[in-house]
């Protein structure tokens, strides 16, 4: 569903990513780590087209990311870093306002809303302003922007960031779910989500893949250190 091939992103002089190449398929669930400014947004932003590649290529279900913008986003499901939304829009609003640009009907509009209400839980919030929710609801809410189309590729870029503890199982739960039948991939910073949701593990630094491997080969290679300490360690030693 989703190929990356060596593609490289330059801002002037700095190269956020170098030579990357990856893919992922349907009902597999990517976990993509690397410390801070390696890359990681960027390359999802590239995905999803909102930025362009300085070099390489990058296909969605076979399409070109480049070539057929408006095709390739039609599949993909997006969450950006911090889920910037419409702070004066109710999460209602949010949700019809996004289904209207996917160019859904009211009918399918109506049957994806009581779905992503629930998947997201906010229902409690669904007609208070933005603005006013917390970081936990607001990141909720852009996830129920970001099913409420019925994507077959989610790209989520810190799906769990501000939620409790109970929000963030449910959340794991949702994506395992969906996991069996869409292809995505999810950044992260914490290994315990990981090993919870994620059938493979891709580690970058520098804008540079170092470790494509399995959750469990990854505990093994890497013990019962955290993320920060991997983080660290692979940054030495390549």
């Amino acid at each position: 569903m989703i190929s990356i091939t060596n593609i490289t992103k330059k801002f002037d002089e700095f190269t956020a990513v170098d030579n990357l190449s990856m893919d992922v398929k349907s009902g597999e669930v990517l976990g993509f780590l690397g410390p801070n400014g390696a890359g990681k947004s960027t390359t999802m932003k590239m995905i999803t087209g909102f930025i362009k590649p300085t070099e390489g290529i990058i296909k969605v279900n076979g399409m070109d990311v480049e070539k057929n913008p408006i095709e390739c986003k039609k599949l993909i499901g997006y969450l950006p870093e911090g889920a910037p939304l419409y702070g004066d829009m109710t999460p209602l609003n949010m949700l019809r306002f996004v289904a209207k640009t996917r160019g859904m009907t009211q009918v399918q509009f109506k049957t994806a809303l009581d779905k992503v209400v629930m998947q997201s839980e906010i229902t409690d919030v669904i007609n208070q302003p933005i603005d006013t929710l917390s970081k936990g609801y607001k990141r909720r809410v852009g996830l129920a922007q970001a099913l409420i189309h019925d994507p077959e590729i989610l790209i989520l870029d810190e799906p769990t960031d501000g939620l409790d503890p109970n929000q963030k199982h449910h959340v794991r739960n949702l994506i395992n779910e969906m996991g069996k039948k869409k292809a995505i991939i999810i950044s992260t910073h914490i290994l315990e989500e990981v090993d919870a949701v994620c059938s493979r593990a891709c580690i970058i630094a520098r804008g540079k893949k170092l470790i494509d491997k399995t959750p469990r080969d990854l505990k093994k290679i890497f013990k019962n250190k955290s993320l920060d300490n991997v983080f660290r360690e692979i940054t030495l030693n390549k």
